[in-house]
């Protein structure tokens, strides 16, 4: 089968000055299991934590030095609430997924338990919610689906146009169109008006430059740190 989109989330990685306390939370608080915990691949120093949130999806943790010496800062930095800002392009809260009223119930037990502040449930129509904070400033909400998100009801024609978004491009929005691509597409040029990773411009120019094949040959750590 022809894959057109992504079909879930296989991790979400977060910034931490401190691995154990983050770990200590997600396992303890939380209840994920800790699965993987190495050397980050390809930085040197680097610490990659795995914890398992369903079969193959799993929340990540990167510790790297010097993390503690950037300040952390509300509105800036982190949001510090489901309704505050923080700047363009960063995370704004992390949702975790539980299958019904009664899976919501049981996390907001368990958080509580544990001696952390959880606030709700609160319903937002096709889902219901509740909201705590994690270690170094994180903003979490637990949810569970009410109902199918029904584009018909809840794509707010006053909202696409305060979006600036047209009639033909929320079309566009609705119904994605497909790959087109019959065979390998090879790497586009460097285009500074695209979203470009952030190395340098020259590092990335001979990054793109280089065949594939290369990149994975070079870029690539399959070995466990433990030995089977």
């Amino acid at each position: 089968m022809t894959v057109q989109q992504p079909d879930g989330i296989h991790h979400i990685a977060i910034m931490s000055a401190n691995m154990k306390e983050q770990l200590t939370f997600f396992t303890q608080v939380m209840g994920f299991p800790l699965v993987g915990l190495f050397d980050m691949h390809g930085v040197p120093g680097g610490k990659h934590a795995f914890l398992r949130m369903a079969d193959d999806s799993f929340f990540s943790v990167v510790e790297l030095a010097g993390i503690a010496e950037i300040p952390s800062t509300i509105g800036i930095t982190h949001a510090g609430t489901g309704a505050g800002k923080c700047a363009a392009g960063t995370m704004q809260h992390v949702a975790f997924r539980v299958p019904d009223e009664a899976g919501l119930i049981a996390m907001q037990n368990r958080i509580r338990e544990a001696g952390v502040p959880a606030i709700g449930p609160i319903g937002h129509g096709f889902c219901k919610s509740i909201y705590f904070a994690g270690p170094e400033g994180l903003t979490l909400e637990v949810s569970y689906a009410v109902s199918e998100v029904d584009s018909a009801h809840w794509v707010d024609p006053a909202m696409l146009a305060e979006c600036g978004i047209s009639g033909e491009e929320a079309q566009a929005m609705l119904n994605p169109p497909p790959c087109t691509a019959t065979g390998p597409v090879p790497q586009p040029a460097y285009d500074a008006s695209k979203p470009q990773l952030a190395y340098p411009v020259e590092t990335l120019k001979a990054i793109l430059s280089t065949p594939d094949a290369a990149i994975t040959m070079q870029g690539s750590y399959n070995e466990p740190p433990v030995a089977a």
